[in-house]
């Protein structure tokens, strides 16, 4: 028998920040696989990479289009919100996906890169899911916001301290969101990744020692692919999920369950 074509999005509006490539690319394809037009955001450097997933949809059959968009400043996310109201009718689903981290002891933290981990991975999302909020109430037919949060958002890790603390801030941030926005039939839920196999892990699996260590905290023993987290983008946009909010669904392999007998 063949196979049901896959449409659980049918005739949906969504935007994906963050997408040009990694976690964001997977969920624009299965968005637009599952019939969703789709408007992607991509920081300046990357329009290759954000026209490239465009490319790859349409030659799939399906409808994407890609925005410039600095998700910390409002006029970019106005800007972002109207593009994809504009092309495809309206705004059903909000992926809060773009976010930054780097490495540095607790003590060595400036002020700068704290207040900058902050803005793309807290702000940001503030500032697009309380316009995207507004655009959704505005047409009254309800929505779908979901942040692309971290298992450190409630795991802590060393050396990140800003990247936990707005992982942290996105949990009640999104917890929050959920009650207001209630009464106007949209929800908002946090998808906590853990290790995922994308681009930017390129020299901690170049490191064995590295990789044997993360692996050892990950019961499954392996890192999962941006395709995983995808899946779980979908089920959370689809009505099949309409009477699921405020709750965050990790996908890690186990690692927050890691233990070991004393």
């Amino acid at each position: 028998m063949e196979k049901e074509a896959d449409v659980r999005l049918q005739g949906k509006s969504a935007i994906v920040t963050g997408a040009a490539t990694g976690i964001g690319r997977a969920i624009v394809e299965r968005f637009a696989r599952e019939g969703a037009s789709v408007t992607l955001d991509y920081v300046s450097g990357q329009e290759a990479d954000a026209q490239a997933v465009v490319k790859a949809v349409t030659d799939a059959g399906g409808k994407a289009q890609a925005q410039v968009a600095d998700i910390t400043n409002p006029a970019d996310v106005q800007r972002l919100i109207e593009q994809a109201v504009s092309a495809h009718g309206g705004l059903d689903i909000l992926v809060n996906n773009a976010g930054i981290e780097k490495k540095v002891p607790f003590l060595e933290v400036s002020l700068d890169l704290w207040q900058k981990v902050l803005a793309v991975d807290l702000t940001g999302p503030f500032l697009c899911a309380q316009a995207a909020a507004q655009q959704m109430v505005r047409q009254g037919r309800g929505g779908r916001i979901i942040n692309i949060s971290s298992v450190h958002e409630d795991l802590p890790m060393p050396t990140n301290a800003p990247y936990c603390a707005a992982k942290g801030g996105l949990r009640m941030l999104m917890r929050t969101m959920c009650l207001e926005l209630a009464p106007h039939n949209i929800t908002c839920n946090d998808i906590g990744p853990g290790a995922i196999d994308t681009p930017m892990d390129a020299p901690l699996k170049a490191d064995p020692a590295a990789m044997d260590k993360l692996l050892s905290v990950i019961p499954l023993h392996r890192m999962g692919k941006p395709e995983d987290v995808a899946g779980l983008a979908v089920y959370l946009a689809s009505d099949e999920a309409a009477y699921v909010t405020g709750s965050s669904y990790f996908i890690d392999g186990g690692m927050l369950r890691y233990a070991t007998s004393l």
